[in-house]
């Protein structure tokens, strides 16, 4: 019969030990360093008093001494000008109140001289006479043109009509157009005047400075 060993039990051989874990320690993140102080700005350096009464009186006296001269400078520059503009009237730059036309022989009879329309004059020849008329018709002022064909001035605006002799005859135009001065120079040509005007209306087309006999 056999004898139970007592050094041996019915169990496994048991696993020896494991060792202890060792204790984690715990990490911990450093603390952050302060920023430098900035270095601190020097103090300016206070103005003498003497110093800071001079730039004050200095800025005052320049400033309104300154202002004053502009003012005075202005105020004289203006004076001159307005002496020197009263010493120099207006002068307007006016086209010529009489205009030579040529030679009375140059003209033939029956027909109208438009070659000084721009000067606001026509010359006719008829009847053995020689006139100027005004370019300007009586109605609104427009200028007349002359139709050769129909014998007549006929104004593009509103209508009007006038002969060669300027006399209205249809239109709105209230009268006949009017007559410069006329006249023969010491060459010999003809010299309109439009300083001075003749209107039939007013029995002035008898004058004789409204007109050439030829």
């Amino acid at each position: 019969m056999s004898e139970t060993n007592p050094n041996i039990t019915d169990s496994p051989n048991p696993a020896p030990d494991k060792p202890a874990a060792a204790p984690t320690r715990a990490v911990t993140a450093a603390p952050p360093q302060p920023a430098p102080a900035a270095a601190p700005k020097p103090a300016a350096k206070p103005i003498a008093k003497g110093k800071e009464r001079r730039f004050f009186l200095v800025t005052i006296f320049t400033t309104w001494f300154a202002g004053a001269w502009a003012a005075f400078i202005a105020s004289m520059g203006l004076m001159t000008l307005g002496t020197l503009r009263f010493l120099y009237p207006n002068v307007l730059s006016e086209p010529p109140s009489k205009i030579k036309v040529g030679y009375p022989d140059s003209y033939e009879e029956g027909k109208v001289t438009d070659r000084f329309k721009d000067a606001n004059t026509w010359v006719i020849r008829k009847d053995g006479v020689i006139y100027a008329l005004s370019t300007t018709c009586t109605h609104l002022g427009c200028t007349p043109n002359w139709l050769e064909r129909e014998q007549k001035f006929k104004c593009p605006c509103h209508g009007s009509g006038y002969y060669i002799s300027g006399v209205n005859f249809e239109g709105p135009a209230p009268r006949p157009l009017e007559r410069w001065a006329v006249s023969v120079g010491d060459d010999g040509q003809i010299v309109v005047d439009k300083s001075r005007s003749f209107h039939a209306e007013r029995g002035e087309w008898g004058n004789p400075d409204s007109f050439i006999k030829v």
